[in-house]
């Protein structure tokens, strides 16, 4: 694909065939997305690739833990609820979802069932644990530069015909990731990415989140011509 398709085209993907990733491919997407900037060129991302049997007892682990109440481990901080304009935002992306998939507002059923997809990362065949050096933790950069090289990821992907979406609902119970994934103590879970081949069937993968435009995000100074 042309850059500017991939920039414009891709969308976060919530429902996957049953078909494996070849890893090659995956070594592929992860040699582009090491092109990342990154402060220094420290590069402090680590990434945990995992399908089959670890991927389903990290998913089993994560949805029994949550069901039975036990309190989210992420290692990364979420820090407070959104407000404004940011619930503002994050509430229409979740009518839009649900608007796709037919779930009423007060269908409470169809909801649990929609978060327990997000704990199971979305059933997606493959997930891309993203972790950073503990060395660095308390930094902001270290997790500033992962996630530029996740969004590096996730568009590689989007150029394969792979699509992805980034799901710390899937790594909430980070105990189960790492004792499942073998991640040492030296890092910190941040995030993980679902990854697989779109289902082109599944409604919710049809939605187009809205963004703000260059005027309400940029502010342009020093230009001679204002436009």
């Amino acid at each position: 694909m042309e850059f500017d398709q991939v920039i414009r085209q891709r969308r976060s993907i919530r429902g996957y065939l049953d078909k494996p990733v070849p890893q090659a491919l995956v070594r592929e997407v992860l040699a582009l997305a090491l092109r990342a900037p990154t402060s220094l060129n420290t590069q402090p991302w680590n990434f945990y690739v995992v399908t089959g049997a670890v991927l389903d007892r990290i998913r089993q682990g994560n949805v029994e833990r949550n069901l039975a109440g036990v309190p989210h481990s992420r290692e990364f901080r979420m820090g407070p609820g959104y407000e404004g304009p940011h619930r503002e935002r994050q509430i229409g992306i979740a009518k839009q979802l649900f608007a796709a998939m037919g779930i009423a507002r007060h269908d409470a059923a169809a909801r649990q069932d929609w978060v327990m997809r997000g704990f199971r990362q979305f059933d997606a065949p493959l997930s891309i644990v993203v972790t950073y050096d503990r060395v660095l933790h308390g930094s902001d950069i270290a997790p500033f530069d992962c996630g530029g090289v996740v969004n590096c990821l996730v568009n590689a992907a989007w150029s394969r015909g792979l699509g992805c979406v980034i799901n710390s609902q899937g790594i909430m119970q980070s105990p189960v990731v790492r004792t499942e994934a073998g991640i040492p103590d030296d890092q910190v879970i941040q995030t993980c990415v679902a990854m697989g081949w779109p289902d082109d069937g599944f409604p919710a993968n049809a939605v187009v989140s809205q963004r703000k435009s260059v005027d309400e995000a940029a502010v342009f100074l020093g230009f001679a011509d204002p436009h």
